[in-house]
C-alpha cells in the first residue's frame, strides 16, 4: 500500500510541479536545493541509492543530490519508473522476505543495516516529507498544490475492504 501511495503522490506532485507559471519550478528560492525540481531530483537520487542497496549492488552517487539538476520531464519519467521498480519489489516479497537485513555503506561514510521493510518504510517517508517542502515552495510562487495526503489515497484509491 505504502509504495502505491507514494506513487500516487509524487504523481500529483509531478502534475502540479508541471502547471507552474514558466520558471517557477527551477526559480532559485531560500531552500536546501536552490529549486523545486532539485528538491525532487534528491528525492529520487535516495531511491536509486536505497534501490541499489536492495538490489546488492554500488550505486555512483558521491552525495544525495546531483550537481545538475535534470530537466522535469526527464526527471518525471525516472521517477515513474523508480515508482514502478518499488512496486514490484514489494509485490513479489513474502512476509520473510521484508525481514531480510541489507548492510551498506552511508553516502556520507560509515555502515547501515536496515530490514527491507525499513528501507521502504524510509523512501516512503523521505519522499513525503520533501513533498511538503515542494508543497510550500509551491505556496510560494503562489500556487496550492493537490492534496496528497496518505487519508486522502485511503479514501479514493486503497479502500479498506474488511
Amino acid at each position: 500500500m505504502m509504495v502505491r501511495y507514494k506513487r500516487w503522490a509524487n504523481g500529483l506532485t509531478f502534475k502540479d510541479v508541471m502547471e507552474l507559471p514558466d520558471g517557477e519550478a527551477l526559480r532559485q528560492r531560500l531552500t536546501r536545493f536552490g529549486n523545486i525540481v532539485h528538491t525532487l531530483n534528491h528525492v529520487y537520487v535516495v531511491d536509486d541509492i536505497f534501490r541499489h542497496h536492495l538490489e546488492g549492488k554500488k550505486h555512483r552517487y558521491s552525495s544525495r543530490n546531483t550537481d545538475q539538476t535534470p530537466a522535469l520531464a526527464d526527471l518525471w519519467e525516472a521517477v515513474q519508473a523508480m515508482d514502478r521498480w518499488y512496486i514490484a519489489c514489494v509485490d513479489a516479497w513474502t512476509c520473510e522476505d521484508l525481514g531480510k537485513v541489507i548492510h551498506f555503506e552511508f553516502v556520507g561514510g560509515g555502515q547501515g543495516a536496515m530490514t527491507r521493510e525499513q528501507i521502504i518504510l524510509h523512501v516512503v517517508n523521505h519522499s513525503t516529507y520533501h513533498r511538503g517542502f515542494v508543497s510550500d515552495l509551491m505556496y510560494q510562487v503562489p500556487f496550492t498544490s493537490a492534496t496528497n495526503d496518505l487519508p486522502v489515497f485511503l479514501r479514493d484509491h486503497y479502500p479498506c475492504t474488511s
